[in-house]
């Protein structure tokens, strides 16, 4: 009877053994079913018992297509480097230009702001040749008239106006070696404060007035 008993035990205790070692082994293949855990090699001489073939790694072929991607992928890159550059070159071009064109605006306004002085300076320089030949024309005109006639038509003119024929006659005499004719037309002049206003002020007027 004790015979017995002991050996029913012993069949006890072993199929517990294998009860939790199939247990152990289902769930570390539940685990790697899960994406847990990588144990198929480890647990592949216990799953070939049962008939589940031991998974033999699969080796990428060799194709020409991954060079020709790879080298694709490298002028796609290079390409993208090129454009940016070249974008970088417009942007810095159209800057360049930007300030090429301010400065032919500023130019072309330095040079028509030189024009018109030029042609204020030309203008200002016919006025001034007109009215010297004019001065000189009228001083003729007023040497060559009698002294009382010339200083009557001398009474119609303004002082400044008066002035410059006045001075102009006297240059003609001088380079013509005679005498002048002005200290004596101011001399018979009826208007004596306006004659010691003329003589004042061709003492202190150096030339023609252009602005009269």
């Amino acid at each position: 009877m004790r015979s017995y008993n002991r050996g029913g035990g012993v069949a006890k205790v072993f199929f517990l053994l294998i009860l939790i070692l199939a247990l152990i082994v289902g769930g570390l293949v539940w685990l790697d079913f899960l994406g847990i855990l990588d144990v198929k090699d480890q647990l592949s001489p216990i799953t070939s018992l049962f008939g589940v073939e031991r998974r033999t790694p699969v080796e990428q072929p060799f194709s020409p297509m991954l060079l020709d991607a790879d080298r694709l992928s490298k002028e796609r890159q290079a390409i993208s480097i090129d454009r940016r550059e070249l974008e970088s070159s417009a942007q810095e071009l159209e800057l360049r230009e930007a300030e090429v064109r301010q400065k032919e605006s500023e130019v072309a306004e330095r040079e028509t702001s030189l024009e018109e002085r030029q042609n204020s300076l030309i203008e200002a320089i016919r006025q001034y040749d007109n009215k010297v030949a004019n001065l000189e024309q009228t001083a003729r005109y007023m040497m060559g008239m009698p002294p009382e006639d010339a200083v009557a038509i001398m009474d119609e003119y303004d002082v400044r106006d008066l002035v410059d024929l006045l001075r102009t006659s006297e240059r003609l005499s001088q380079e013509a070696g005679e005498a002048s004719l002005v200290a004596y037309w101011i001399s018979i002049m009826p208007d004596r404060t306006r004659a010691a206003e003329i003589q004042r002020m061709m003492v202190e007027k150096p030339g023609p007035n252009l602005d009269g």
